[in-house]
């Protein structure tokens, strides 16, 4: 079928085939997510020493099913949807050769099931990174290696769309910014999963006894898996970003070459940062870990900061532009804070770059990382990145999603209106106190941190069990706002009231459409359309983003030198 529908809302042109793919792509990343997180609230009440729910083999096997269905399975079926949506959809393009489409994401669901089947009955209890020796059932293996060779696949067809769409025309001059992040996206998806494909299929072998694999080779090249699977998260969120700040506010973009010159920073160093999970093996010299985590390193993190702050001026800069002109932050005493895409949308930004974006710097130092790596503070670090950051972007966008590809209306959309803030405070709280906590030297791989089975007994400041109890009641609220998502999406996309076709939601209130739809941002006139942003100085018409600016800077600069200081005192200095 090549049959096109037009949106009523944004003028696209969606294709069939884009059109169910990404259906599928976004139902079963929801299931996945489902599954992830009541392993979740399994973990979270084993860490809360008060509860300690699971026995230590019940725990570790939780631990392995959250990490592959939160880190690998949902995120990586959520960002097939977007590949789709940003080329397909974007571009007003066909899919060529939908079958294979199909036969990719045939393989990603077979080798989600067999590795879902061997780490529910116990025969993978070998935790997300299922580090050599630790041994699997061999089907846990091959899950993972079809469920890469889909992935691969879609990759491949994302870029076949790329050109179909060049050459018919789709399009006029270079494609959209939001479409070049999900090119970023699946470039490196296609070196990351490649990483996976080297390691996995000599320990599938391996598995059956059929070859060795050292473990110190096993960490080094996982690692190009394991951590760069989480840099086509950050390159497929910011691509949202970016898309969300249009939808919700009509942001623009500053400079798009500042922005698509950013994203090229990520293709070329963001997968250096992968070392920093192996600062403390002794098999690696001192070289090559300062190599890797410092120098060109840093690129990946100016990449970031730059995106950080294009974000939030563009959005800034767009309200200006249409009449929010009042003192510094009147923008966003008047943005659409119920429209839980663009709450998503800030929360998404602000949490990734206070919270994550600080620490996950200062834990890559070479010399820190001795100090935090094996402590909670990692943890910590990655439920800021990953979950308070890009599963809250993807959440935002869903709410966009549902309307305009699912054509239905959002049940509960009150519910739906507040389930950001619930998400985002309790991942905030979550992320927080685990980082504490991991400043007392509380361990992030031990199931009973109070070693009660031990033959020694450490000692923690009494402050550990409160930051344990914040910590858990953070969690479970984060897994509430987790929850009512699902609910939301699961009951919208399946029992939802369906827009009936043509009709775009503009000025339908109270219809369960984000405010995007229903009262999207106003065109700009040729008066104030920021062409002549350099000849005005644009730095100067975004004064609120340049104090946040300032505010982020010294709290990175702050938390870098506590950290330092720390350290002082392990080396016994002054």
């Amino acid at each position: 079928m090549n049959a096109f529908r037009t949106c009523p809302t944004t003028g696209l042109k969606v294709h069939s085939q884009a059109d169910a793919l990404i259906k599928a792509n976004a139902v079963v990343a929801t299931v996945t997510l489902l599954i992830g997180g009541i392993a979740a609230l399994l973990v979270l009440l084993t860490r809360w020493q008060a509860v300690l729910l699971l026995d230590a083999e019940m725990f570790y096997r939780m631990l392995t099913v959250h990490g592959m269905n939160m880190l690998i399975f949902f995120i990586i079926f959520f960002e097939m949807a977007v590949l789709y949506f940003a080329s397909a959809v974007l571009l007003n393009a066909r899919v060529p050769a939908a079958w294979l489409g199909w036969v990719a994401f045939a393989l990603m669901v077979v080798g989600t099931v067999m590795v879902e089947w061997t780490m529910w009955t116990g025969r993978a209890d070998v935790l997300f990174t299922s580090y050599v020796p630790l041994r699997a059932h061999p089907l846990y293996y091959l899950g993972v290696i079809l469920f890469a060779v889909g992935a691969l696949v879609v990759v491949g067809h994302f870029f076949a769309i790329l050109v179909v769409a060049k050459r018919e025309k789709t399009y006029e001059g270079s494609v959209p910014l939001v479409t070049f992040g999900a090119l970023t996206a699946a470039i490196i998806a296609a070196v990351t999963l490649l990483h996976g494909a080297i390691i996995y299929i000599p320990t599938f072998l391996w598995s059956l006894d059929m070859m060795p694999v050292d473990p110190q080779l096993y960490r080094l090249v996982w690692w190009g898996l394991g951590h760069s699977s989480q840099q086509i998260n950050v390159a497929a969120m910011v691509a949202i970003w970016y898309l969300l700040g249009a939808f919700t506010v009509g942001a623009v973009v500053l400079n798009e070459k500042v922005s698509r010159s950013a994203f090229v920073l990520y293709i070329l160093f963001i997968s250096m940062a992968s070392a920093h999970h192996l600062l403390v093996d002794p098999g690696f010299g001192p070289a090559w870990k300062i190599w890797n985590t410092s120098y060109f390193m840093y690129m990946a993190v100016m990449a970031s900061m730059i995106h950080g702050f294009t974000v939030p001026a563009g959005m800034e800069l767009g309200m200006r532009l249409r009449g929010a002109t009042q003192g510094l932050f009147g923008w966003l005493k008047r943005a659409p804070w119920g429209d839980p895409g663009f709450s998503s949308l800030v929360f998404s930004v602000v949490v990734f770059g206070f919270v994550g974006g600080i620490t996950g710097v200062t834990f890559g130092t070479e010399q820190i990382n001795i100090i935090a790596h094996n402590t909670l503070r990692i943890p910590g670090h990655f439920h800021a990145t990953v979950v308070s950051g890009t599963a809250m972007a993807f959440m935002g966008v869903t709410y966009y999603v549902i309307p305009l590809i699912f054509r239905r209306e959002i049940a509960f959309y009150k519910l739906a209106k507040i389930q950001p803030y619930l998400f985002a405070i309790g991942m905030v709280v979550f992320s927080m106190a685990m980082t504490f906590a991991g400043t007392f030297g509380v361990p992030r791989r031990h199931w009973d941190i109070s070693f009660s089975m031990a033959p020694f007994q450490p000692e923690f400041s009494p402050a550990v069990d409160l930051i344990i109890g914040v910590m858990a009641v953070g969690g479970l609220l984060g897994i509430v706002g987790g929850a009512i998502y699902i609910v939301v999406t699961v009951v919208s996309v399946f029992f939802g009231k369906r827009i009936p076709e043509g009709e775009s939601g503009l000025g339908m209130e109270g219809r369960g459409l984000p405010l995007g739809i229903t009262n999207p941002p106003r065109p700009l006139t040729s008066a104030d359309d920021g062409s002549d942003l350099e000849s005005r100085g644009w730095l100067g018409t975004i004064p609120g983003t340049m104090v946040l600016v300032l505010i982020f800077l010294l709290a990175f600069i702050t938390y870098y030198f506590v950290n330092w200081n720390l350290l002082s005192f392990v080396w016994r200095v002054g």
